[in-house]
This record gives structure tokens, C-alpha cells and sequence, in this order.
């Protein structure tokens, strides 16, 4: 086994990073510093410092990234439209590069010569966290623990927190919670338990962000989203931060019973997963984007955006956020967002979100003297349109010419 000195360790003061605390104490006879993320999960994070220092642990850092998140990572996912499979909108994914760069930065700060996560074998947040952290520290030591130890159960992690003297909090003991979940300023999302089961409806008691699409109100809500440069800069005429941003369409969504998604996803280790994700602020950012963008894109620039939209999301959620690839199609992307620009009107309604106006006074493609269907004074010669058929029929002419079945019988 390697020597090692001093690791950095991804906590969250929970049952399962509180041992790999004590662990990696233990087996590798190092010291351990602690570095917990606060991405808007909702929880207080005072309990994580004072359990890290009753475990003696020296250095423990703890971050508000709320607005980093947001802005350097959510934000620029979303101006290429981002979604995995037709449906998830990668807010686990998105916040492991954040972290695995905060954990690299306090290895530097602290001169740690590891780094440990709590992530199990079978996910994908293994991969992530450490192609996140070898590409921005590429001699640094990585410990995962699950992939070690014989702790593979509940039940034997907490024997071994008994048998070190290790607190569990309360509202952790007793029986297993039916629900592995992991929640961002993004979205929360629910594995495990009945889900297992692709067949099993979830229950209702599960969702904890939005109210079902029957119970939200009668009446719509309208919102009225203010663009710059691809990305939301007001709500409703009140300018706001990413972080703002994001936190209040959540609320607003949620309110109406947006954002719930169940799928089974294709996992990068090979296997196929259930979940439920509770993404209501991401369901308006995309819709509202693409809205934006059809009266301000060029139509060649948006079709190549959607081309390369899966290619981008599959870079997100396999892990590589920091790769060269990524990289250059963020700065293609960013590049495409400079003339996106105006406003975006929505209504939500029990569960969906509904686009129902769009302008851009400075930016705006649109011409409405060109489609329009009264006299258009000129600005159409509709007869051009017959040498322009006439061209892009002259390939299919010749194959028919040709004799070749085109009908395929």
C-alpha cells in the first residue's frame, strides 16, 4: 500500500464519508482534511465541521460554491441546450467537476498528496470525481475507499461506527431510507429502493421539490425570463444572480409541479440505472433558452449546435468536464451566444411549461415582412423558389432516371 501523508476528503459528515473519515485514519495512517461543498443541497453543514473535529481533524474547509456552481458550470451547460438521453438534465453530473477542482485546490493549499471520495464501485460518480482531479493534479493519489474495503452493507457500517465510538445522527438510524438521493442548487435526485423496480410507480411521499402536476394550482403562472449573452440576467424585470436565478424558478416550478422526470439511464460503467430527478428551474432555463435562441440564431449555427448537443451532454455525464474536447466546443458555444439576447415569456400550468411569447428588439431574426401572408411589398420574390426546388430535385431526378427503386419494394 502506498504511503500516504495527508489526504484530502470529500465530506459531507454523513454515514458513509464519517467512516471513510475514520478509515482512511486508520489503514493509511494519514492525516485527513475535510472539504465539504455547499451547492444548495439544503442542508446545514455546521454538524459536518463539529463531527470532523470531534474525529480530530485540523483543517476543515467548507464553501459556499452556490454562485460558482451556477454561473461557471449550470449556466454554460445550458447554452448548448444540454440533456442526456432525451430527458436527464445532468444535475448530478455538472457538480462533480466543481468539486474535484475544489478538492485539487485545497490538496495545493493544504500540500496533501491524496485525494478520497466516498463514491461507490458501481456509479458513475467514481468516474467523475477522478477524471476531474487527475486532469487538473495528474500525480495526485486517488483513494476510493468502496473500491478497498469490505464494508459493502449498512449494517457493517454501522457496527463500525459502533465499534469506533463514531455518532450517527438520529434521523440516520434505524431502518434504511428507501431513497438514495443527492440534491444541488440543480435538482435532487432519488435512486434505490422501490425504484430498482423499472415497473414500480414512485410513491408521491418521494418527491420533496415540486407538487404533483394534479394537486398544482388552477390558475397559470407567467414568468418573463430577461437574456444576455445566452444566459438569464432577470426575472420578471428584477435582476438577479445565477444563484438567484436558478433558486427562484425553482420554487416557482416546483409550485406548479415542474420538473419531475423517471427514466433509466445508460450508467458510463455499463449498466443500466433507474432514477427520478426534480429538475423544475432546469425545465424552464431549457425551454426558455431554446426559445430565445429560434429568433436569434442563424439557422445553420442552431442545427450545428443541435448535432453537437449529445456529444456535449455524454462529455458531462461520463466525466469530462475538463478535457480539450470540452473545452473547445464550450468556447464554439459561447462564442454562438452573442447575439442571444431579449426576452422570453412562459406560463407554467400543472406541470408544463409553456412558451408564449419571445422577443429580442436589437438581435432578432425574425422578419416579419418576409413571412408574412398579406403583401409582403416585395421582400419575398416567391418565384425564386422554383430554380431553388428545381436544383435540389436535380439529384433525385437523375437516380430515377437511373432506374434505381426508390421505393425500396
Amino acid at each position: 500500500m502506498s504511503k500516504i501523508e495527508k489526504a484530502v476528503l470529500a465530506y459531507s459528515g454523513g454515514l458513509d464519508t464519517s467512516v471513510i473519515l475514520k478509515w482512511l485514519q486508520e489503514t493509511y495512517g494519514c492525516e485527513v482534511v475535510t472539504y465539504t461543498a455547499d451547492l444548495g443541497q439544503g442542508e446545514e453543514l455546521a454538524p459536518a465541521r463539529e463531527k470532523a473535529q470531534s474525529m480530530g481533524v485540523r483543517e476543515i474547509f467548507i464553501d459556499d460554491v452556490r454562485e460558482e456552481f451556477v454561473r461557471d458550470f449550470v449556466f454554460p451547460m445550458f447554452r448548448c441546450n444540454t440533456i442526456y438521453e432525451g430527458e436527464y438534465l445532468l444535475g448530478t453530473s455538472i457538480a462533480r467537476p466543481l468539486i474535484a477542482k475544489r478538492l485539487v485546490e485545497v490538496a495545493n493549499e493544504t500540500g496533501a498528496d491524496s485525494i478520497a471520495h466516498g463514491a461507490t464501485g458501481k456509479g458513475n460518480d467514481q468516474v467523475r470525481f477522478e477524471l476531474g482531479v487527475y486532469a487538473l493534479k495528474p500525480d495526485v493519489h486517488v483513494i476510493a475507499p468502496w473500491r478497498e474495503w469490505d464494508l459493502n452493507s449498512r449494517e457493517s457500517l454501522m457496527a463500525f461506527c459502533e465499534m469506533h465510538q463514531i455518532k450517527v445522527e438520529q434521523k440516520r438510524e434505524g431502518e434504511k431510507s428507501p431513497y438514495s438521493m443527492d440534491a444541488n442548487l440543480l435538482h435532487i435526485s432519488y435512486e434505490g429502493g422501490i425504484l430498482e423496480d423499472p415497473a414500480a410507480e414512485p410513491e408521491e411521499g418521494m418527491w420533496l421539490w415540486s407538487v404533483s402536476p394534479e394537486a398544482a394550482p388552477d390558475q397559470p403562472t407567467y414568468l418573463e425570463l430577461t437574456y444576455e449573452n445566452g444566459d438569464v440576467v432577470a426575472v420578471d424585470g428584477k435582476a438577479m444572480s445565477a444563484a438567484e436565478t436558478l433558486a427562484h424558478l425553482n420554487a416557482v416550478g416546483g409550485s406548479n409541479g415542474v420538473g419531475r422526470v423517471d427514466i433509466v439511464e445508460n450508467r458510463y460503467v455499463g449498466m443500466k440505472a433507474r432514477g427520478c430527478y426534480e429538475t423544475p428551474g432546469g425545465t424552464i432555463l431549457l425551454k426558455a433558452h431554446r426559445a430565445i435562441e429560434s429568433i436569434t440564431l442563424d439557422r445553420e449555427l442552431a442545427h450545428l449546435k443541435d448535432d453537437l448537443m449529445p456529444r456535449y451532454a455524454s462529455l458531462i455525464y461520463n466525466g469530462f468536464w475538463w478535457s480539450p474536447e470540452r473545452l473547445a466546443l464550450q468556447a464554439l458555444i459561447d462564442q454562438s451566444q452573442r447575439y442571444v439576447n431579449g426576452r422570453v415569456m412562459l406560463k407554467l400550468y400543472k406541470g408544463n411549461v409553456m412558451v408564449v411569447g419571445r422577443e429580442s428588439v436589437s438581435d432578432s431574426l425574425y422578419d416579419s415582412h418576409v413571412v408574412t401572408f398579406e403583401d409582403d411589398a416585395g421582400a419575398y420574390k416567391q418565384s425564386d423558389a422554383e430554380g431553388f426546388i428545381k436544383l435540389n430535385a436535380l439529384r433525385l431526378k437523375t437516380a430515377s432516371k437511373m432506374g434505381r427503386n426508390l421505393l425500396g419494394d
